[in-house]
């Protein structure tokens, strides 16, 4: 380019700046300026760069607005909300505190008490939060800290009732006696009293005791043979009378995931244990379901349990399956439901029942008119016992299910039990499942089942009663649901009406 041009341009360029700068001193300045650094720059030589903003303003980097901006834009903690406001520093201190002064939140307003319990600890002691603190959403929090599994429809809805729960019940399934400090479960009892009404004590562990070297031989040997030294479990004594709300008690005496520490004496019921759980149930007046499964009890240990729990005034449900009870049992049990209880659910199933307990209680039956199931499965009842429960089911007007599944009852069981489906108008459900009942069996039970119109459900899986005696009697039980459901459906709408 002809330098000539250049600086015509250059003078061009100077008078229009110089044109506008006369509207005001700042502009001619400013004017003045820009044509002094352009002259300055056309004369030096051309690797000279022009200089950065940024150097420039080293001494006052807030006069370049253009790195201000770069700053803030840059800054990912910036924000003009640089001082928290008064009521959040106030709960912050109100929560670092809590468990210092937790009255405090009685005086809160509901939005500020809500926002406390969303912040406190979960793991604040319980004489802090148990009888102050009945946000759902804490005890929530409280449960899902501590469990991975959380059926909060076990424990009625409530989250508070669910940890109080299963908070007493590992303390007293992690509980070793004569070595575990008591502290805890005196000071929790107190605290769960209001909020406790089920147990489920799935373990009980026996107590430590230290032996030599040929002691540990002999008591491996004697383990294998289910012999060895008695080993007394934890005294429900000292918790059931101090919870005034139970209702269901479940327990179960034994170890969960031993491995290979197995020994017979760790899932020994001792007739210690017996006399002491027994006073316990029969001090607990509000109980209602009491359930003793798993723990190896036998006839005497069951006579024991019975003589004390006779005369009940709840007790509703009794659970004494997989256990080892045999024909002297049966006749106790018997006589506890011979109109002496108000129990009306009974589950003896996996046990060692002969005919002539079932005989017992079948007996008991013909008398009792409160009991509404009966679960005798997996016994050792045989065509005489099944026969004898049968007959008294021809008298009996309450018990609504029965379970007589693999009993190794057969044809004989059947005959019988196809008159009480004619003549009985009140059970519902049969399970004869596992019963080598036989085609002429199943012809006798479809028999029966044409002429009734009540029993909805009846299990014969395993009977070899023939396909078309079953395909004809699962016709009968849908017939009859349909007639249950319209009649459940008709007693509704009635009810509304009324209403």
């Amino acid at each position: 380019m002809d330098p000539s041009m250049t600086e015509d341009t250059d003078a061009g360029a100077g008078d229009e700046k110089s044109v506008k700068s006369n509207k005001s001193p700042a502009g001619s300045r400013t004017g003045s300026a820009r044509s002094q650094r352009s002259q300055k720059s056309t004369g030096s030589n051309k690797g000279k760069t022009v200089p950065s903003p940024v150097q420039d303003n080293k001494d006052n980097p807030s006069a370049d607005l253009r790195n201000m901006r770069r700053i803030i834009a840059e800054d990912p903690e910036w924000s003009l909300a640089t001082v928290p406001l008064l009521w959040e520093l106030c709960i912050k201190h109100v929560v670092n505190n809590f468990e210092n002064n937790s009255k405090i939140l009685d005086n809160l307003l509901p939005k500020h008490k809500t926002k406390v319990l969303e912040k406190i600890a979960t793991s604040l002691p319980l004489k802090v939060t148990a009888n102050l603190v009945q946000d759902e959403g804490y005890w929530k929090r409280c449960c899902k800290s501590r469990w991975h599994i959380c059926d909060v429809s076990a424990y009625g809805s409530s989250w508070k009732r669910m940890y109080f729960e299963r908070n007493l019940q590992d303390i007293i399934e992690h509980f070793v006696p004569e070595t575990t400090d008591t502290t805890q479960l005196y000071e929790t009892l107190p605290l769960s009293a209001q909020y406790v009404k089920k147990l489920d004590v799935r373990q009980l562990l026996p107590p430590v005791k230290e032996s030599g070297g040929l002691e540990d031989d002999a008591s491996d040997t004697g383990s294998d043979a289910g012999d060895g030294p008695d080993t007394d479990h934890f005294d429900f004594g000292t918790v059931l009378t101090k919870l005034p709300l139970l209702e269901e008690f479940r327990v179960t005496y034994g170890v969960r995931d031993c491995g290979m520490n197995f020994e017979w004496n760790l899932f020994q019921f001792t007739a210690r244990d017996c006399l002491l759980l027994s006073k316990c149930i029969a001090a607990s007046k509000t109980l209602k379901v009491f359930c003793l499964h798993r723990s190896k009890v036998d006839d005497d240990k069951v006579r024991v349990l019975i003589s004390h729990i006779l005369d009940h005034p709840t007790l509703e449900e009794l659970d004494l399956s997989h256990n080892v009870i045999g024909d002297r049992g049966a006749r106790a049990v018997g006589k506890f439901i011979n109109n002496h209880s108000q129990l009306t659910k009974l589950n003896l199933c996996d046990n060692q029942i002969r005919a002539p307990g079932a005989q017992a209680i079948a007996h008991a039956l013909t008398k009792n008119t409160i009991l509404r199931s009966l679960n005798l499965r997996l016994n050792r009842l045989g065509d005489e016992g099944g026969q004898a429960i049968c007959r008294a089911l021809l008298k009996n007007s309450t018990l609504e299910e029965i379970n007589l599944g693999s009993n190794d009852m057969s044809e004989p069981t059947a005959a019988v039990m196809a008159q009480v489906v004619v003549h009985n108008e009140n059970i519902k459900s049969f399970d004869l499942s596992c019963n080598r009942l036989g085609p002429d069996g199943g012809k006798q039970l479809q028999e029966g089942m044409e002429e009734n119109t009540t029993v909805t459900h009846m299990d014969l899986r395993l009977t070899e009663c023939g396909q078309e005696s079953e395909y004809i009697i699962n016709q009968t039980l849908a017939r009859n649901q349909e007639k249950e459901r319209e009649e459940r459906e008709k007693s509704m709408n009635e009810q509304n009406t009324k209403k």
